[in-house]
């Protein structure tokens, strides 16, 4: 996935996301189990009034892991395609890095690329779709890390100077999985401060 620069925060944002959402549901609808599947925007450009990448970041989350080939097939006229990280150890690709105070257990993944460009939407932003698990930890925690952010001023002015300095700081890395590590330690600390709790069965 191609690294892209901080940015003002864009109104148009979520009504991207809502597009593609949208489009999304329409074309995975003939997945099996896509009837149980819950559609989320979340990350940066969830957060209004936040800087950020001009990356559309969208949630699918499903009661098992869908299989890949018809899940795969049906994105990829969207211009989704399967990503498969820089490395094989590369983070959120395979798998999320397990929250503190969870298990390992469910937090595989699929995730899905779309890079910045014309496209059949109103606009042109990169897309990242993660396709999670109902009852992942890590599901749960980008939502409610999300919501914290949308609360809290203060934290979203720290967490906005920490992606600019990571930012600049690794401009020119090949790939950017120490930047999305850099960013983990941040949503560690910040665990205690938004009273997140992992979910029951998962302590």
């Amino acid at each position: 996935m191609a690294s892209a620069r901080i940015v003002p925060y864009d109104p148009g944002w979520p009504v991207l996301a809502d597009e593609w959402l949208s489009r999304i549901e329409t074309a995975l609808s003939g997945v099996p189990g896509a009837g149980s599947f819950v559609y989320e925007h979340i990350g940066s450009t969830a957060v209004p009034g936040l800087a950020a990448k001009p990356i559309i970041d969208l949630q699918l989350r499903a009661p098992t892991l869908p299989e890949v080939v018809p899940v795969t097939v049906a994105l990829d006229g969207l211009g989704l395609s399967r990503a498969l990280g820089s490395r094989p150890d590369s983070p959120g690709v395979h798998a999320d890095i397990p929250r503190p105070g969870t298990s390992a257990a469910r937090h595989e993944k699929l995730l899905f690329h779309r890079p910045a460009g014309p496209g059949p939407t109103s606009g042109e932003s990169e897309v990242i779709l993660h396709v999670r698990l109902a009852d992942s930890p890590f599901a749960d925690f980008v939502v409610a890390f999300r919501d914290w952010l949308r609360r809290d001023e203060e934290a979203r002015r720290e967490y906005e100077a920490l992606k600019r300095a990571l930012a600049a700081e690794h401009a020119d890395a090949a790939d950017y999985d120490d930047y999305t590590r850099a960013k983990s330690r941040f949503m560690d600390a910040a665990q205690g401060r938004m009273g997140w709790r992992t979910p029951r069965g998962d302590r």
